[in-house]
């Protein structure tokens, strides 16, 4: 599982974690919600090991995320992060794209990495584009490659970070429906999201942040239909 204990993050005068305490189980999907610029997407950096806390643990299966003695790349096979933007190398194809870090990072053989990556593509509805370049793809094809690529590494634990937010309104189902697809599977997930249908409908427990601070989580019925906190009350009338 992975255990967030009092972790504290500041850029500069500006603390943007203000002790955040989250455990998520194994198997468990839990999407945050929040305005921008409450802490979310600092969350899943720090989960990744992409941004150094100030203070606080975290732990993944036990290992401490940012002890000085945790090998962080090989940790990082176990946590697959997806960002807002997909970053493929452009001079490559689809399957090539979903093949390199197997490759780079696990030093597996060409045809193996093949294998996968085309599973893989198949998986989130690719199996036709393995040799199409990116700039070929619509916006959602190129969110899926990317989730594609991170399942690739056979990670334990999925952080999606805004993934539908740079996409046009009409792409954004297809890669919430591959999202739903890795859910129901039974993928560990941390979801930072704007769709509050999706977090309603997918998630086991959402989180609500406010100004770095996690002011309330519970299951989607709790918190779409009865929130406790007056910030998530007021959030949730704004976005409804």
């Amino acid at each position: 599982m992975i255990e967030i204990q009092n972790v504290r993050k500041s850029f500069g005068e500006l603390e943007v974690l203000k002790g955040i305490d989250l455990t998520v189980q194994r198997g468990e999907v839990v999407t945050v919600i929040g305005g921008s610029g409450s802490g979310k997407s600092t969350l899943l950096t720090c989960i990744n090991g992409l941004e150094a806390i100030d203070s606080g643990k975290i732990l993944i299966d036990g290992i401490e995320v940012h002890a000085r003695s945790t090998d962080l790349n090989k940790l990082r096979r176990k946590v697959g992060i997806v960002f807002q933007q997909w970053n493929a190398f452009p001079h490559l194809t689809v399957l090539e794209n979903v093949t390199l870090a197997p490759r780079k990072v696990l030093g597996m053989p060409r045809a193996d990495a093949a294998k996968i990556a085309e599973k893989q593509l198949r998986h989130v509805g690719l199996g036709d584009k393995l040799t199409t370049y990116p700039s070929r793809l619509s916006g959602g094809q190129q969110q899926r490659m990317a989730i594609a690529r991170a399942l690739a590494m056979s990670p334990d634990y999925m952080l999606f970070d805004e993934v539908t937010s740079a996409l046009d309104p009409q792409l954004v189902g297809e890669v919430l429906e591959t999202l739903k697809m890795l859910a129901e599977e039974g993928m560990t997930m941390i979801c930072v999201t704007h769709e509050m249908g999706f977090a309603r409908d997918v998630s086991d427990r959402v989180a609500f942040f406010h100004q770095g601070i996690l002011a309330e989580i519970g299951a989607p019925d709790q918190i779409f239909v009865d929130p406790q906190h007056p910030e998530t009350r007021k959030f949730l009338a704004a976005v409804r």
